[in-house]
């Protein structure tokens, strides 16, 4: 019989409420026991849906409070020096995981958190394990041997996930001196074994261990070193899971691993699995991964039948079923959502509906489709009604998609000839000031904007306290003498919900929550079918603020790969394809603004380098659309009008080329925290237009003397000339408030000055 399981499920629980009981707990409204209970509540849930559907195991180890990757270095004991007044030995306790996690947690003196960055090219996030070179493990926490203890007493058939050693290391950071993390295993490794066997003596009979390394284009020493590290480690009488995810993998590369069986993604080419199957280890099981575990879409469950049961002539019982990889990146329950059309909802399938489609394939596989005609039947019809819905194809934009030319990404002129006629337009001095859109979004935007959606203003008395709120922002920025200013999106929530909700084909869910890393949680929006502007979005908001100030106003949009990276997408055509959709509307929004007077307009794409694929052998291609993406929406221009975009990023030397054919006027960029670092990139590569490099961290309230200010900007001028060279924040302000934000700004305005006097005197020397 093929078996079914599932990687993982979502840890925030159908309402929030791990979310809600974190933070309750944070805040000092709730005891310890009390956030407990709530862990045991939604661990409960999870399993008993697992078992209900009919899965062969339940996975018990998914669950956290925070993060897995956090959880595992407290398992391992890998606690960070300077929180070792909060260890213990033999436990490290929840409130030490939290210390690490946001440097603060109740009854705890604040420390420096952990470094926290995203999960491969997802859009959760993992706090980082920090490694030294005399770094010692042991088992430090109980948790995962309680919870697979307390699943076994409810009747479960138990499968504990653990992440494996070798990802374990690759996700981790060395701190203090340098040293090849390998070296590190000969201490790791008999901590794993201690593990694997407190597990045997738990009567387990089957463990995952994530190694989704595996899928990255690893270096060699890493790629050999695999089977050497399994080898070393005693499964006892477990059967033994490998796990890998996000890609595929190639079958020589775990051939020789001493695992009873190996999962892999075939979710995005499920045409891999029969080769793949051929080609398989006779002694082993192959897991397939064919309900996808990132996007909301229901499965073909037909189509997938088919390539299962041809693999499954190949493979007969070593085949099973599962998820491409855990549930954590969906909502949790369809059934919750009451607001979504019927047609709509019935294309979806969250966490609970994934688990469900897992268990059939297995199920039809195992004793025949008959059984199962109803289910399939039904599943045909949603998947024919999707295909054919007048909802998703709309030949006005397919027209227009096929109308563009390579001219449409073209800029009129060269950079150097736009610059001198963007000086002219603008009469910017030297070392121009700006911010990066939003301003603080106070507790009276909120409320304005909340009571609207709830009907208890109308539209006009909305549109007067926007309107006010703008004229307020504009004046503050002109009291703090900036040059180029914003409007501050106190009519925007979300950089691309705000969008979403005027594009059309995009869809909002009530309870869609899926989550970003520890307490916080997003709702993407959906994105199901051809997209396009049915009316400009911003012009109303970027005109007024223009009518308010002689000073240039930014127009401010975010990019086509952001708005892509940050929503479920529809998955019946190509990446590349919506992404040129949402361009051409963004074209015309930029083509309105230009047309209404704005001067300046602001592209984000804080996604660009994230949405990278994790092979590089797939980097063109992608780099190729998402540049072309931009330039399409930005290219409709005369000369005079500066388009600026913005990104966020941990890396730029791999994909500096492809941010220089932007062509974007000016590129600001969150710098600050990497002490300039990142500017490194230019010294191999002279990035041909402006820049602004963040001058200071706005996740910080504290705030930057002038003297940081200048000394950020003196070093960004070995890299930049000061003709090239902006001065602007990290990012936008809309988590500070306002008397952090008009000192900071402050400060930043007289070190740009003091910066502008003492280089206007002297020539500045191109940078390399």
């Amino acid at each position: 019989m093929s078996k079914s399981h599932i990687l993982g499920f979502p840890r925030i629980g159908e309402h929030r409420q791990m979310k809600k009981a974190v933070e309750a707990y944070w805040q000092g409204q709730i005891t310890l026991a009390q956030l407990e209970a709530t862990g045991t509540e939604i661990q409960e849930y999870n399993w008993k849906l697992q078992a209900d559907a009919g899965l062969d195991f339940v996975t018990v180890g998914d669950f956290s409070w925070y993060d897995h990757v956090l959880d595992t270095t407290t398992l391992l004991g890998a606690i960070p020096q300077r929180f070792k007044q909060l260890k213990n030995a033999n436990n490290v306790a929840l409130n030490t995981v939290f210390c690490m996690a946001r440097g603060q947690a109740p009854g705890v003196p604040e420390t420096t958190a952990c470094e926290m960055t995203k999960w491969f090219n997802t859009n959760y996030h993992y706090i980082v394990p920090e490694l030294t070179i005399d770094q010692q493990f042991h088992i430090a926490t109980e948790y995962l041997f309680k919870s697979i203890d307390h699943a076994q007493k409810l009747g479960y058939r138990v499968k504990p996930v653990l992440l494996g050693p070798m990802s374990f290391l690759w996700l981790g950071k060395v701190k203090g001196n340098n040293f090849n993390k390998l070296t590190l295993l000969n201490r790791l490794l008999p901590v794993y074994q201690q593990i694997l066997n407190r597990l045997e003596s738990q009567k387990i009979a089957l463990i995952q261990i994530d190694e989704p390394v595996l899928v990255l284009d690893l270096p060699d020493d890493w790629r050999n070193t695999f089977a050497t590290v399994y080898q070393h480690l005693n499964f006892g009488d477990m059967k033994s899971l490998l796990a890998t995810y996000f890609g595929s993998i190639e079958v020589e590369n775990i051939q020789e691993l001493p695992f009873s069986g190996v999962h892999v993604d075939f979710s995005n080419h499920p045409e891999e699995l029969l080769a793949f199957a051929k080609q398989f280890p006779k002694e082993k099981f192959l897991s397939a991964g064919v309900v996808s575990g990132r996007n909301i879409w229901k499965c073909d469950l037909t189509k997938t039948l088919s390539l299962l049961t041809s693999a499954k002539e190949i493979l007969k019982d070593r085949l099973w079923v599962a998820s491409s990889c855990s549930l954590l990146h969906v909502p949790v329950n369809l059934e919750i959502e009451h607001h979504l059309d019927q047609e709509l909802k019935s294309w979806l399938s969250f966490a609970k509906q994934k688990v469900e489609e897992v268990a059939l394939l297995a199920k039809v596989l195992n004793q025949g489709a008959n059984l199962f005609s109803n289910q399939l039947k039904e599943n045909q019809e949603a998947i024919a009604s999707r295909k054919n819905s007048s909802r998703i194809h709309h030949a006005a934009v397919k027209e227009r998609i096929s109308a563009i030319t390579e001219r449409m990404t073209i800029r009129n002129n060269p950079y150097e000839k736009r610059a001198a006629q963007q000086r002219k337009q603008l009469n910017l001095p030297l070392f121009p000031t700006t911010t990066i859109g939003s301003f603080p979004q106070t507790q009276e935007i909120r409320t304005l904007r909340r009571d609207y959606k709830a009907g208890k203003i109308n539209s006009s008395q909305y549109t007067q306290k926007l309107r006010e709120q703008i004229q307020f922002v504009i004046k503050k920025q002109e009291q703090l003498n900036l040059d180029v200013l914003v409007h501050g999106e106190s009519e925007r929530t979300d950089m691309v919900e705000y969008f979403g909700e005027l594009l059309s084909s995009f869809a909002f869910t009530q309870n869609g929550w899926v989550q970003s890393y520890g307490s916080r949680c997003v709702k993407p929006p959906i994105i199901f079918g051809d997209v396009s502007r049915p009316k400009s979005m911003t012009v109303e908001w970027i005109q007024f603020a223009q009518s308010c100030t002689n000073r240039p106003v930014k127009g401010m949009l975010t990019g086509p790969v952001t708005i892509l990276s940050w929503s479920f997408v529809r998955d019946d055509q190509p990446l590349a394809d919506t992404a040129a959709q949402i361009a051409l509307a963004l074209r015309d929004e930029v083509q309105d603004l230009e047309l209404a007077g704005i001067h300046v307009i602001q592209i984000d794409e804080p996604a660009f380098r994230e949405a990278l694929p994790l092979r590089k052998k797939d980097w063109q291609e992608y780099l190729d659309w998402a540049v072309a993406c931009f330039r399409l929406a930005s290219s409709g221009v005369q000369d005079q009008t500066q388009i600026h975009t913005h990104m966020c990023y941990s890396e730029f030397n791999d994909v500096i080329e492809a941010i220089a054919k932007l062509d974007a006027d000016v590129i600001t960029i969150e710098n600050s925290r990497s002490e300039m670092e990142l500017l490194k990139a230019f010294e191999t590569f002279a990035y041909p237009n402006e820049i602004g490099p963040g001058v200071y961290d706005i996740h910080s309230p504290r705030v930057p003397s002038s003297q940081e200010i200048i000394s950020h900007l003196e070093n960004a001028l070995r890299y930049v000339p000061a003709q090239r060279l902006w001065v602007n924040p990290d990012c936008g302000l809309k988590t500070r408030n306002w008397p952090e934000v008009e000192q900071a700004l402050t400060n930043m305005v007289k070190g740009a000055k003091i910066c502008r006097e003492k280089y206007a005197k002297q020539p500045v020397t191109e940078s390399r």
